[in-house]
């Protein structure tokens, strides 16, 4: 690097690091040392005057100088940064103007005019085909949003990028699109990939999101699942009361029978037929009403076409279907778990007549105790009468 550009990648190294504001994360040195290095690389592979390689390096290291002073019009800052610094080192004002019009092709709009222009803007544009690629195009999508210029999404940011490299941006040297347009292009490739593996996530997300909000089947399950619960359990604990009362009052007639009714043969104990016959009764009409209470309801264990057509059967209850073949019970079956609705309606038939059989169940199990608890009163009453007459 000749003395000139020795003093220019100095002052503006000292410029950037005065004056340039800390949101400039994408446009700074860093960025501009970057560019020159491209400038270098495609300089060196091709013929090129002395006077041209001068300008173009100059230009390059004074190019985003104008970021010190606005984000707007920069270039035009960058210039007039340019054409003062260059006239301080009693620079020939021929190359100042080169200079000046290299630092205006930069551009976003501008079509390069000659082969000077044209490196300037491959240059600049040739982290899209480096290995830092991602690095700096996410410094510059900060370096928006810090400056307010815009807050791009990631998914708006891949978007614009691949609108970028695909639709508005091309390398005009030979070299740049004999060896930087294939590693470009695969960057554009890896972009599209992310915007369609964001695309995929979204989209699963959403659907999550709308299962999780249109559609309540979790809780659902979970009602069903719980009152089901509850019912076998309440439907459990009614059967082992009946059978509590049931064996009580069987041990209590093979008492009576053991120890009771031999004593009546004996005219002396007349006096305990009536206390004798209560305390049985009692005890025996308890026993029915346990054996009532957990006695099953036969059913046909049948049904038609029809009925599975008009859905009128619940094919969740056994007793409904254990005449059946197998491949009407399969078809039916089939039937019934096409139709979402059918499944419901037949899931809260078969938790409603469970419920009507718990209902049965608690009914009779009330009357069988309050029976075997007014029989237990009355047969000691009845006892204790029939000893006092005695006496």
């Amino acid at each position: 690097m000749d003395t000139l550009l020795e003093k220019t990648d100095l002052f503006v190294s000292d410029l950037f690091e005065k004056k340039l504001s800390e949101k400039c994360i994408y446009h700074n040195y860093t960025h501009t040392k970057r560019v020159f290095k491209s400038t270098k690389e495609i300089i060196d592979n091709i013929t090129i005057s002395d006077e041209d390689k001068q300008a173009l390096l100059l230009a390059v290291l004074l190019h985003d100088t104008g970021y010190c002073e606005s984000q707007q019009q920069h270039e035009e800052h960058s210039v007039n940064i340019a054409s003062e610094f260059l006239l301080k080192q009693d620079i020939h004002q021929k190359i100042i103007q080169q200079v000046s019009r290299l630092i205006m092709a930069t551009k976003m709009d501008h079509e390069p005019i000659d082969l000077v222009e044209k490196i300037i803007r491959d240059a600049d544009a040739s982290h899209l085909a480096k290995d830092y690629f991602k690095e700096t195009s996410e410094f510059l999508r900060q370096e928006f949003k810090l400056n307010n210029i815009k807050d791009y999404s990631r998914e708006e940011w891949l978007k614009v990028n691949i609108d970028f490299l695909q639709n508005k941006h091309q390398y005009y040297t030979d070299y740049a699109k004999t060896y930087w347009t294939p590693k470009k292009e695969e960057h554009l490739t890896q972009i599209k990939n992310e915007q369609i593996k964001i695309k995929k996530k979204k989209k699963k997300e959403k659907l999550k999101k709308m299962v999780k909000e249109e559609s309540p089947e979790k809780g659902i399950q979970t009602v069903f699942r719980v009152t089901l619960r509850n019912h076998l359990k309440l439907s459990d604990i009614a059967d082992t009361k009946a059978n509590i009362l049931l064996s009580v009052n069987a041990i209590i007639i093979s008492l009576a029978l053991s120890n009771l009714i031999p004593k009546l043969d004996n005219p002396s104990n007349s006096y305990l037929i009536i206390p004798t016959i209560i305390f049985i009764i009692f005890s025996v009409a308890s026993m029915m009403l346990s054996v009532l209470a957990t006695r099953p309801n036969v059913t046909s264990g049948e049904f038609t076409r029809k009925e599975i057509e008009e859905k009128k059967v619940n094919l969740l209850f056994f007793g409904n279907f254990h005449k059946m073949p197998l491949p009407e019970y399969t078809w039916a079956m089939h039937e019934l778990m096409e139709d979402k609705e059918y499944i419901y309606n037949t899931m809260i038939k078969d938790l409603y007549f469970l419920g009507k059989v718990l209902h049965r169940k608690y009914k009779i199990l009330r009357i069988t105790y309050s029976v075997f608890m007014i029989g237990i009163i009355t047969s000691v009453i009845a006892f204790v009468i029939a000893f006092n007459t005695l006496q």
